[in-house]
C-alpha cells in the first residue's frame, strides 16, 4: 500500500488501516485526521507536515520514522514505539503516549502540553526546549535525556527517573521534585520557584 491507496480509501471514509505495513512511505503533508493506524509498522515513514489530528497509533512502530511538524494532537500512541524517531516541532497536545518507547527520539521544539507520558521511555531523548506544561510524567524514564530550556512547569513528575539528565535552564516551576533522585542531575540555573525539592538538594543549597 502507497500513499495513494491510503489517500484514496482515507477520502472515501475508510479510516480503519489497523496492522497495514507502510515502511518508508512518503506520507508527508497529507491530512490523515482520525485514521486508526494501530499496530500498523511505519518504520522509516515519513510524515512531516503530516495532520494525524486524534489518530489511533496504539503500538505502532514509527521507528526512525520522520514527524516533523506533524499533527499529533490528542492522538492515541499508547505503547507505540518512536524509538530515534524524528519528531521536531511535533504537536503532541493532550496526546496519549502511555508507555510508549521514545528512546534517543528528537523532540526538540515540541508541544506536549498536557500529553499523557506516564511511564513512557524517553531514555536519552532530545527534548530541548520542549513544552511539556501540565504533562503526566509520573513513572516515566528521563535517564540520559537533554531538557535544556524546556518548560515543565505543572507537570506531573512523580516517580520520575532522571538519572544524569540534563535540566538547565529548565522551567521547573509549580512541580513535586521531593521523591526524585536528583543527585547525578544538570540542574544548572533551572527555574525552581515554588518547586517541592529533595531533602539532598536542600542539604545542598543550605
Amino acid at each position: 500500500m502507497d500513499a495513494d491507496d491510503i489517500l484514496k480509501h482515507h477520502s472515501a471514509g475508510n479510516k480503519d488501516f489497523l496492522q497495514v505495513s507502510l515502511r518508508q512511505v512518503n506520507l508527508s503533508e497529507i491530512c490523515l485526521a482520525g485514521i486508526n493506524l494501530g499496530q500498523a509498522d511505519l518504520s522509516g515513514t515519513n510524515l512531516s507536515g503530516a495532520s494525524l489530528y486524534r489518530a489511533n497509533l496504539s503500538e505502532a512502530i514509527l521507528e526512525q520514522a520522520i514527524l516533523w511538524r506533524a499533527d499529533l494532537r490528542e492522538a492515541l500512541l499508547i505503547w507505540a514505539c518512536l524509538s530515534k524517531a524524528c519528531l521536531i516541532r511535533v504537536r503532541l497536545t493532550k496526546a496519549d503516549l502511555h508507555r510508549a518507547n521514545l528512546t534517543e527520539a528528537d523532540l526538540r521544539v515540541a508541544d506536549l502540553r498536557y500529553a499523557d507520558l506516564s511511564h513512557t521511555n524517553l531514555e536519552g531523548a532530545d527534548l530541548r526546549y520542549a513544552d511539556l506544561t501540565g504533562a503526566n510524567l509520573a513513572g516515566a524514564n528521563l535517564s540520559k535525556a537533554d531538557l535544556t530550556g524546556a518548560n515543565l512547569s505543572k507537570a506531573d513528575l512523580y516517580n520520575v527517573s532522571m538519572t544524569k539528565a540534563i535540566l538547565s535552564r529548565t522551567d521547573l516551576r509549580h512541580t513535586d521534585l521531593s521523591c526524585i533522585n536528583l543527585d547525578e542531575v544538570d540542574l544548572g540555573d533551572a527555574y525552581l520557584s515554588d518547586a517541592a525539592l529533595p531533602d539532598s538538594i536542600l542539604y545542598r543549597a543550605g
